[in-house]
C-alpha cells in the first residue's frame, strides 16, 4: 500500500482524492503579496524614481519661482504707485503745507527713499566642518552653525535703537509691519525668499549705530558663536547711500469674527 498523500483511495478518482499541500498555499500567498507591493509601488511612483525625494525639489523650485514673481510684482507696483502719486500731486488741489505734511508721513512710514551715511552688517552661516576654536566649549551641533531668526531680529532691533532712519535687509526696505521670519536656513521677507549671507543696511549716525550693536545683549551672545564656531560677522561703513522706499502693499490683513 502506498503511503503517499497524493495517492487516490480505492474506488475514488484521482481528482477527488487530491489534497493541497501547505507549501503550495504559502507560495501562492507570497506571490500575491509581492504583486500587491509592486502595484502599490508603481501607483505611488507614477513612473518616477521613488528613491529620490523629487517632491522636495519641486517644492523648492516652486518657492523660488513664487519669490521671483513677487519681486516682479513689487517692481510693477512701485512703478504704478509712482504714476498715481504724480497724477495726485498734479490734480489734488492741496496746499504746500499739506503736501509737506504728507511727505513727512510717507518718509516716516518708509515709503519714500532715505539718503544718508550708512553701515552694513553681514551675517553668514559657519562652515559645515567647523569645530570649537576655544577650550571649554563643546563641539558644535548643526543648530550652532546657522543664522537664526532671532539673530536677524537682534540686528534690526539694535539698529533701530541706534537711531536708524531707515533699514534695508537684502534689497527690501523695512517698515513697521515688516516681519523677519526664517524657515530652516532661509529668510522669508515680505513674500520673497533669501539665503545667507544676509546683508542689513541702516542709514543713520555710524557711531551711534555701532554703539547700539555693541550694547545689545543678544548680539553679544551671537558674538560668542562667531568667536567659537565661526559664524559670519562683518560690519562696514558705506559712506552716503540711498535706501529705496518700500514698494509693497501696506494693507493690514487680520482675522475677522464669523457672523
Amino acid at each position: 500500500m502506498s503511503n503517499s498523500a497524493d495517492s487516490p483511495q480505492d474506488g475514488s478518482s484521482p481528482a477527488a482524492g487530491r489534497r493541497f499541500r501547505p507549501v503550495r498555499v504559502l507560495t501562492v500567498a507570497v506571490f500575491a503579496l509581492a504583486g500587491l507591493i509592486f502595484f502599490t509601488s508603481f501607483n505611488t511612483a507614477k513612473g518616477t524614481n521613488i528613491r529620490t525625494d523629487t517632491s522636495l525639489l519641486k517644492l523648492s523650485d516652486l518657492i523660488q519661482e513664487r519669490s521671483r514673481k513677487n519681486k516682479e510684482l513689487d517692481e510693477s507696483n512701485a512703478s504704478l504707485r509712482g504714476d498715481v502719486e504724480s497724477l495726485a500731486e498734479r490734480d489734488d488741489g492741496s496746499t504746500k503745507a499739506e503736501d509737506e505734511k504728507l511727505a513727512g508721513l510717507e518718509k516716516s512710514a518708509g515709503t519714500q527713499k532715505v539718503k544718508g551715511e550708512a553701515i552694513t552688517v553681514t551675517l553668514n552661516d559657519a562652515p559645515p566642518n567647523a569645530t570649537a576654536k576655544l577650550p571649554g566649549y563643546p563641539e558644535p551641533q548643526p543648530d550652532y552653525l546657522v543664522i537664526h531668526q532671532q539673530d536677524l531680529q537682534a540686528m534690526v532691533n539694535a539698529l533701530w535703537q541706534g537711531g536708524a532712519k531707515g533699514i534695508k535687509i537684502m534689497d527690501q526696505r523695512l517698515i513697521s509691519t515688516s516681519a523677519v521670519r526664517c524657515v530652516g536656513n532661509t529668510l522669508i521677507l515680505q513674500g520673497r525668499v533669501y539665503s545667507p549671507p544676509y546683508k542689513i543696511t541702516a542709514v543713520g549716525d555710524p557711531d551711534k549705530l555701532n554703539q547700539a550693536l555693541s550694547a545689545s545683549k543678544a548680539i553679544q551672545n551671537y558674538m560668542v558663536y562667531v568667536n567659537v564656531y565661526g559664524l559670519g560677522w562683518k560690519v562696514t561703513e558705506d559712506g552716503t547711500v540711498t535706501l529705496p522706499g518700500y514698494s509693497g502693499t501696506v494693507d493690514l490683513h487680520y482675522a475677522q469674527p464669523v457672523e
